[in-house]
């Protein structure tokens, strides 16, 4: 199964999508983390987020670029996973650290075929992405092409998804459910 959960900073999409994970019966259970610790802000998510999952036996996987790799670092078996999340993801492909900007539509292309790899790998993958397309403010032009970026690979996902489901304050909302025939 394959479910995509969106919703706005601080909705509770993580926790929600943390207990889909847990309710996966699968007995291997993956949280691959894409944030990279490059300040104090990311440090303190990463805790706030390392604090929310501890005592749930969630294998970690820190792969912040190149995701399908997150795959290789699980042994075999029947796996279900959490990719947390698909915004850091985007960004961390489309900005290097020392300030370069890839083109948008090549990462894309790259994040989709390897987000369906990694899926092959899994019974179940949650995808988190965020939803940063509402709050009205004008930015310069590279943080226009990544909202675009996160924008077009949302659509794509939903529309591979088994469910696509937006938490809003804390309240999970059923957007989309593929019934099996």
């Amino acid at each position: 199964m394959f479910i995509l959960v969106t919703g706005g900073s601080a909705s509770g999409k993580s926790a929600y999508g943390e207990r889909l994970l847990m309710e996966c019966p699968e007995e291997k259970k993956a949280y691959i983390a894409t944030m990279l610790k490059d300040g104090p802000e990311s440090l303190r998510r990463i805790e706030r987020h390392r604090n929310l999952r501890a005592g749930k036996n969630f294998y970690t996987i820190e792969q912040t670029h190149k995701i399908s790799d997150a795959g290789k670092q699980m042994q075999e078996g029947s796996w279900s996973a959490i990719l947390e999340c698909l915004s850091n993801l985007a960004a961390n492909e489309m900005f290097s650290a020392d300030g370069t900007k890839r083109e948008s539509h090549a990462i894309e292309e790259e994040i989709i075929t390897q987000i369906e790899a990694l899926y092959q790998r899994l019974n179940t993958l949650i995808i988190i992405t965020n939803n940063v397309f509402e709050d009205g403010i004008s930015y310069d032009a590279s943080v226009m092409e990544y909202i675009r970026l996160l924008g077009r690979l949302n659509r794509r996902l939903a529309e591979r998804a088994d469910q696509v489901i937006e938490v809003v304050a804390g309240i999970p909302l059923l957007l989309k459910e593929r019934k099996e025939p």
